[in-house]
């Protein structure tokens, strides 16, 4: 079995939500960990957990990440942690289906995201590093953050709907 574990330097969390159903705001999670144990050369049989500090949304608005981080939405002060752990990644030509549970809030259900494989190379430093892009939706709601608004013209403030978009290095452990 071999273990890997993630590099934050070479990663990115992001997703993207419609504001006013006109623009999307994105923003990131900087504070982030994730571990992948897979035997198979391929990663077909990989089991995957990740968690990120809910405390660490970055949406280049320190007001508007004041709000996320509110009980209106995350409620980092009593849920610091929102995770992912794989009940199942299958092959589909030289992508994956990876399949899990999200927990956010205290509320964890299972999502399936799209995963393409980048490939693996051995960096100047001898490091086995292999790359992910990983992408998929959720409605906010199932998770708990139903704060919502409407605008004086009845416009949505806020979509329900979340885009999911990982760029992932994983470095083999020794």
């Amino acid at each position: 079995m071999s273990t890997y574990k993630i590099d934050a330097a070479h990663s990115d969390i992001t997703f993207k939500v419609k504001h006013m159903m006109i623009t999307n705001v994105s923003g990131s999670f900087t504070k982030f960990d994730a571990t992948m144990e897979s035997e198979a050369a391929d990663f077909s049989d990989a089991k995957i957990s990740f968690e990120a500090d809910t405390d660490s949304i970055n949406t280049n608005n320190e007001q508007r990440d004041g709000h996320l981080k509110s009980d209106d939405f995350f409620a980092a002060e009593k849920f610091p942690k929102l995770s992912f752990v794989s009940s199942s990644l299958v092959k589909k030509g030289d992508d994956y289906v990876l399949t899990g549970d999200l927990t956010l809030r205290g509320t964890s259900k299972a999502i399936e995201l799209a995963v393409e494989f980048g490939g693996t190379m051995t960096d100047p430093y001898g490091q086995v590093k292999s790359g992910f892009e990983i992408n998929g939706k959720i409605n906010r709601k199932d998770f708990g953050l139903t704060w919502g608004a409407v605008t004086e013209a009845g416009g949505v403030v806020v979509s329900d709907e979340v885009k999911l978009h990982l760029n992932v290095q994983m470095i083999k452990q020794a």
